[in-house]
């Protein structure tokens, strides 16, 4: 291969500059000597691309690979003495090439010529000119690469120029600013194709989608950093900020993939259209839907399910509650749907330390039984019918005003409850489709296990416990599995009928902060959604991140029967820890055993009080009665001390039996706080 191409052979990785200014590594694939280029080639985006790209700029980039700079002597350089013997011949070769003028040599005398037998040949006219040509060829060259180091120079220049520049423009009351610039760097290396109301919604049983919010107010005030980008449709990006042992900061680059991704310039209308809006005709045609977000608290679920927030002030109509309110009073125009005689009816209520409160009716304090059918139902709930979109903005403004909030370890205000809105459509009275809508509380809230506070620990159970019930049942959805942990959590049993059936369909749309201050909520946030659809994605299998989860392939044989008689939440209590395993720790299993054997309790101890309570009016008014007969003056006194005995013996009876659960309640609120203090959570393993 011609010299011109200096090191470089088919195979060589070297550093190619695209045309947008983009830098990266490509091989070399073929050597173009007609017009001294080479052709390169590189993955990008799962396909192969490649150009032509020519020799100066090849060697610009990868000096390492140019041609040595002593492959021909330069113009301006003396040529190395020749031996003595071949003095004539080397002058006469050189002749036509122009030289550096010698200072005048004192003169030598010549030695005797060699005998004819010993001088070299002289060279033939033909070979002369071909010497003349390769000097000429390699003169040239050494031009190239001469050019090359003056280029490299004055770009060595400009970037040292740069660095000066860039330091002079560093404002050092931002904090963190080297891993600003590391992440605007890493950014500009990206190829952007966002989400466009161009691209195809697709139908999904199970969509998993990502929402980033802009920085807030708060995190603007503080100069908090920006460490997510999305690059494209279904692409999320994560730059955790990492150091050495030796303190040096530098970044690791996380990448999850969903089935959307939608950037903090997407309005609510864009997030509705492909998430909730395609599950709109799931319940017109006889089937069960079911949309959430999923979150840090101040990620910005409130606002994608509620709408517009300005203060205390809310603006509905711009929530997923409206806009899918709105298409299904639109849908009821369709001459296919206005025919069956649909009536739209409307429930709001909260779950809040597993206990159900209608939000419709004052926060009445609901029961949720199974019947004989193993039919959940939500004793009490108030349905409300609506004619219009404007009678559910209404009804979502009266829930709103009630739900329960307080503070958390992670931020000043946060919704404590999930809030579950539904939209469901009756024929003649019967139940014909049912679309659920929920704002989940925040995922943060579940850490608060360890609290001082029993409440606030309650609190945080629940909520751990409830979401990853509600993960593990979307799994069973995706994978058509025989067993549902749907008694888990109470969130999962009122939602039982959401995913159970054919026709069932979930959206999950997990909402997160782009604040570095929240960067590990954030990674818990897109884990969580992770594993939601890596289970969907593919039915047959069988391994997490690397081990082979053998609970979720052998677990109903596993079951302890005599477990599962006794207590059917507890059994599916158990199966969700044995499924997650990596996150919840032996301790932290017992910690909900007893908690969920308190709740239990609770409401047994309530219902037994106050069936004593109804049943000590009755008492007062047989005492009542009794008293009177004492009255007249020839009552019967043998009566009188049987009646009142047998009411005390029912007091003493009904009492003791009260009084027991009691004590009994009592151990478990110690067992509970016990349980809560060697609780040891494992953390979330990175996906």
């Amino acid at each position: 291969m011609a010299s011109g191409f200096g090191k470089i052979v088919v195979g060589t990785y070297v550093e190619i500059k695209r045309s947008d200014g983009r830098i990266h590594q490509a091989m070399v694939t073929s050597l173009n000597e007609d017009n001294e280029s080479v052709t390169v080639e590189w993955i990008e985006n799962g396909d192969t691309k490649g150009k032509e790209i020519d020799l100066e700029s090849i060697f610009a980039l990868n000096p390492d690979v140019a041609p040595d700079e002593e492959i021909a002597p330069s113009p301006e350089t003396p040529p190395p003495p020749t031996p003595t013997c071949v003095k004539v011949n080397k002058i006469a070769k050189v002749s036509a090439i122009p030289t550096r003028a010698r200072p005048p040599q004192p003169q030598q005398p010549e030695p005797a010529p060699p005998p004819p037998s010993q001088q070299p040949a002289q060279p033939t006219q033909a070979q002369t000119q071909q010497q003349l040509q390769n000097a000429r060829r390699k003169s040239n060259c050494v031009k190239e690469v001469e050019k090359l180091q003056e280029k490299r120079e004055r770009r060595r220049l400009q970037q040292q120029e740069l660095r000066e520049k860039r330091a002079q423009e560093v404002d050092t009351t931002i904090p963190n600013y080297e891993i600003m610039y590391m992440i605007r760097d890493f950014r500009a290396s990206l190829d952007y194709r966002p989400l466009t109301t161009a691209d195809l919604i697709e139908e999904h049983r199970i969509c998993v989608c990502v929402r980033k919010r802009p920085l807030n107010k708060k995190e603007l005030s503080v100069k908090d950093l920006d460490v997510i980008t999305i690059p494209s449709k279904d692409v999320v990006m994560v730059h955790e900020p990492k150091q050495k042992v030796d303190l040096t900061r530098y970044l690791e680059n996380q990448t999850f993939r969903f089935d959307y991704a939608f950037d903090d310039s997407t309005t609510n209308e864009m997030v509705y259209r492909f998430t909730a809006r395609p599950l709109v005709e799931t319940i017109f045609e006889r089937g069960m839907a079911t949309c959430f977000a999923y979150g840090q608290t101040g990620s910005g679920k409130t606002h994608t399910m509620g709408g517009d927030f300005s203060g205390k002030n809310q603006d509905c109509s711009k929530g997923i509650y409206a806009l899918a309110a709105r298409d299904v009073f639109l849908m009821l125009k369709k001459p296919s749907y206005k025919k069956l005689d649909l009536q739209v009816y409307a429930t709001f209520f909260e779950i809040y330390s597993g206990k159900v409160f209608d939000l419709l009716n004052r926060k009445a304090k609901l029961r949720v039984l199974e019947d004989g059918k193993q039919q959940v139902q939500v004793v009490g709930l108030q349905e409300k019918e609506v004619k219009c979109t404007e009678d559910v903005l209404k009804l979502i403004e009266v829930g709103n005003s009630c739900r329960t909030s307080g503070q958390t370890s992670a931020n000043a205000h946060s919704s404590r409850s999930h809030a579950v809105f539904q939209i469901i459509l009756r024929r003649k009275g019967k139940m014909h489709g049912k679309f659920s809508l929920i704002d989940l509380a925040g995922n943060e809230r579940g850490a608060d296990t360890s609290s001082a506070d029993r409440q606030t620990r309650l609190e945080g159970a629940e909520i751990n416990k409830s979401l990853l019930a509600l993960k593990e049942c979307i799994r069973a959805l995706g994978r058509n599995k025989p067993h549902t942990p749907f008694r888990a959590s109470k969130l999962t049993q009122v939602l039982r009928d959401s995913f159970i059936g054919e026709n069932s369909r979930t959206c999950m749309i997990a909402t997160i902060s782009p604040g570095m201050t929240s960067c590990e909520n954030t990674l818990n946030t897109l884990r969580y959604a992770n594993r939601v659809k890596e289970l969907t994605v593919d039915p047959n299998q069988v391994m997490e991140g690397g081990r082979p989860n053998i609970h979720a392939v052998n677990q109903l044989d596993l079951l302890d029967e005599e477990w599962l008689s006794i207590s059917p939440q507890r059994d599916d209590l158990k199966l969700l820890c044995e499924q997650n395993e990596e996150e919840v720790s032996p301790q932290l299993f017992t910690f909900h055993e007893a908690v969920s054997q308190l709740v239990e309790m609770e409401e047994q101890v309530l219902e037994d009080h106050r069936a004593v309570f109804q049943e000590s009016i009755r008492w007062l008014e047989d005492e009542k009665v009794l008293l009177e007969m004492t009255e007249e003056v020839d009552y019967d006194v043998e009566s009188y001390a049987t009646q009142l005995e047998q009411i005390l013996d029912q007091k003493i009876e009904i009492l003791t039996e009260l009084r027991d659960k009691v004590k009994s309640f009592r151990s478990a609120l110690q067992e509970e706080e016990q349980a809560s203090k060697q609780i040891n959570p494992k953390r979330p393993r990175a996906l």
